[in-house]
């Protein structure tokens, strides 16, 4: 079975392949000769993943996943939100977004936080959405040099250290992402079991 995840991003293509069982290859947007910026216009999480999905299924035919992420803070009504990659400008620069949310958190003493993850899977005509949450706070100033994003001032609930502090073994397991991906997986397999 091929199955194509709308992204071009090596490390989280090879990351899923890893999990996934041999029998189901993944095949990037470039293996598939797609080489558009798909918009990402859609005003919730779940909307974008299922933006990506849908072009990819419409446009190439393929069955097809794609993932939208999302930095949800309380104190700031759930921003960033679907903005966290923009959030100080269409530069995407991982710095000044987390510059800008301190300095958007200095009123207030609260800074609980979570991370989302939204993957919708295209297979069969039909639809399916796997969500992946991981609750924690945000603290004052960035730790660590691992990861991206928001990871440095990211600090999950029952823990000390901040994302940007773990491996990339250690935080797979509690992020939002390995959450959402590790339902995509069990559906996958579920499938290719039934259908084997």
């Amino acid at each position: 079975m091929k199955i194509v995840f709308a992204s071009n991003n090596k490390n989280k293509i090879n990351e899923i392949q890893q999990m996934l069982p041999k029998e189901i290859e993944i095949l990037s947007l470039e293996d598939i000769k797609c080489f558009v910026d798909i918009p990402e216009t859609a005003t919730t999480i779940e909307g974008n993943a299922q933006l990506k999905a849908n072009y990819i299924t419409e446009n190439f035919g393929y069955t097809c996943f794609a993932d939208d992420s999302g930095l949800e803070v309380n104190p700031l009504d759930g921003a960033p939100g679907v903005h966290s990659a923009r959030y100080a400008g269409e530069e995407k620069d991982d710095v000044k977004n987390i510059e800008k949310l301190l300095t958007d958190l200095k009123p207030f003493s609260n800074a609980k936080a979570n991370f989302k993850t939204v993957i919708c899977l295209n297979l069969n005509g039909q639809q399916h959405l796997f969500t992946g949450i991981v609750n924690g706070e945000i603290i004052k100033q960035p730790r660590g040099t691992q990861g991206f994003g928001y990871d440095p001032v990211f600090v999950p609930e029952g823990f000390e250290n901040t994302f940007a502090e773990m491996t990339m073994e250690e935080k797979a397991i509690i992020s939002h992402r390995g959450k959402a991906v590790k339902q995509l997986i069990d559906f996958l397999t579920k499938m290719q079991f039934q259908n084997s």
